[in-house]
């Protein structure tokens, strides 16, 4: 290896540990252009009314603050409280549970569990497992409020990309050949589009979901009902693994007063599933870039394995965008070029065959 390979192997070596060190703040820069994206439609809806775009960005983020304290004032106290009674509750759910476990392996003879293989431990680990789930559930929560306070951390940074996105996106664009300056704006341009659509149509798809999960869980007469399809409102964010992991709350406080009430919360929550997918989707996400189920899931896995709950909390709009730039970049500007040039040098190829088994032929 030359000298010179062997200084840009070591550079190239000590970039890609510097961006894993600083992989959460690279992870918060994202977010913040993320917010500030979707913002800005909101700033150019007030620049088309002849409204300095100072002021409207000041109007934008009263309109956000009016937003989250009308949230903090008419909903959160009642999502206090009846978290605090879901604390309660869900213990008692789990003794609940317990006391029926025990009746089972009472009612079932102690030799009918030794010859069924697996029963017996089945029985026996239930408490362990339930206990050890609402660990998990509250661990979740937890993680999930702490990064909803950290999103302020970083509110300051998506103001001054609010406020003057020009700098920082020429500067992005300058970091590429001049020749290729244009196309890379267009990318950009698309990748707006698209998180833009996303975040509009995720939020709408939250709102639908936790509405008739509400309803749902109310006429069904399972407890806290307000915090439970807020908590349904909140995971739809997660794909595939939140609607699944917003079952398990409502579904064991239904367990707790009936047997009948916990199949019926799990119905109730794949009709709503169904519906959001078959109905919801196809209208409100017109503009989205459409993600296959399997690559979701798997980008949420990677992203929260590698980052954390930051990960999966920002795994689709990393997918939106990586998918536009392998699309624009790799796809229709290296691939289908490539393709093109070796398709023309095939056909000059047999063009000069062929002239030269006319030529032959005619000598002949």
């Amino acid at each position: 290896m030359r000298f010179g390979q062997l200084i840009g192997f070591l550079a190239l070596a000590i970039s890609i540990y510097i961006l894993w060190q600083i992989r959460t703040i690279l992870l918060v820069i994202f977010a913040a252009v993320v917010l500030a994206t979707v913002l800005n439609q909101l700033v150019q809806f007030f620049q088309r009314a002849r409204i300095k775009r100072g002021v409207a960005v000041a109007l934008t983020v009263v309109c956000v603050l009016l937003v989250l304290f009308g949230f903090f004032t008419l909903i959160v106290p009642r999502l206090v409280e009846q978290s605090q009674q879901l604390t309660r509750l869900l213990p008692l759910t789990v003794e609940q549970l317990r006391l029926w476990n025990n009746w089972l392996r009472g009612a079932i003879p102690e030799q009918f569990l030794e010859n069924i293989s697996g029963l017996g431990y089945l029985t026996q680990g239930l408490q362990n497992w339930l206990n050890q789930l609402l660990n998990n559930f509250f661990y979740l929560v937890s993680r999930s409020l702490a990064v909803a306070v950290g999103l302020l951390l970083f509110f300051v940074l998506t103001i001054m990309l609010l406020t003057n996105p020009s700098p920082y996106r020429q500067g992005f664009i300058l970091l590429f050949p001049a020749f290729y300056r244009r196309r890379v704006n267009e990318i950009l341009d698309q990748c707006a589009t698209s998180l833009t659509g996303w975040i509009k149509g995720t939020l709408l798809t939250m709102l639908i979901i936790a509405t008739l999960s509400y309803f749902g869980l109310l006429i069904l007469g399972v407890p806290l009902p307000l915090v439970n399809a807020a908590l349904a409102g909140l995971l739809e964010f997660i794909p595939n693994v939140g609607p699944t992991l917003s079952t398990i709350p409502p579904a064991l406080l239904a367990l707790g007063v009936a047997p009948w009430k916990a199949v019926a919360v799990i119905a109730l929550y794949f009709g709503i599933q169904q519906i959001e997918s078959l109905v919801v989707l196809p209208l409100i996400m017109e503009s989205q870039v459409s993600l296959l189920p399997a690559v979701t899931l798997v980008a949420v896995v990677i992203f929260g394995s590698f980052f954390g709950f930051l990960g999966v909390f920002l795994a689709v709009p990393l997918v939106i965008v990586l998918q536009i730039w392998i699309k624009e970049v790799l796809v229709k500007d290296i691939l289908n070029h490539w393709q093109g040039n070796k398709k023309e040098h095939f056909e000059d190829e047999s063009d000069v065959n062929d002239s030269k088994s006319n030529s032959t032929f005619e000598n002949s």
